[in-house]
């Protein structure tokens, strides 16, 4: 299986909400990416697709963020969300959106990117808990489950404080 990892062109918006809608079983992450492309933050280059045969079956989006803390804001990338159709997970569709996005990201310039995930996921490239930098989630979730990567030699060196997302990531 020939797996194809492309920015998104308009043409795909209405299947990267079904694909979104199909793998979360519900409309929160479709209408998220939806609403993020309408901010001026948004960045094409980081909202990629995987095509099967001329299919979009996946989708991936990492979005500009700040962590901020009292004394200073850092910037970084959240990565979410990411989906793959049912009929196409465990099949390495996911590991090429991220490995992929992360590339793209790191030739972007960003240092560094945050995830709220799997924990059995995310480590397998490089991310660790984001409290190891004291970087901290908005709203409670588990420890094990909040991540940090750096794309850049000491890229979260200096960074500390709480993740803010844009006002979409609460609207959903």
């Amino acid at each position: 299986m020939q797996i194809i990892i492309r920015p998104e062109q308009e043409k795909d918006y209405l299947t990267i909400k079904k694909v979104n809608n199909l793998a979360f079983g519900q409309e929160n992450e479709g209408n998220l990416v939806e609403k993020l492309r309408k901010n001026q933050e948004y960045v094409p280059e980081l909202s990629l697709v995987a095509e099967v045969e001329n299919e979009v079956v996946g989708h991936i989006l990492f979005y500009p963020i700040q962590i901020v803390a009292k004394d200073a804001s850092f910037p970084s990338l959240a990565l979410a969300p990411l989906a793959v159709l049912p009929d196409y997970q465990h099949k390495g569709i996911g590991k090429q959106l991220v490995k992929t996005g992360l590339t793209q990201a790191k030739q972007l310039g960003y240092p560094s990117v945050i995830v709220l995930g799997n924990p059995n996921y995310y480590p397998q490239f490089g991310f660790k808990r984001a409290s190891e930098w004291n970087i901290r989630c908005p709203f409670e979730v588990p420890d094990t489950s909040f991540f940090a990567i750096a794309l850049e030699k000491d890229g979260l060196a200096e960074v500390h404080g709480t993740v803010a997302y844009p006002k979409e990531f609460y609207e959903v």
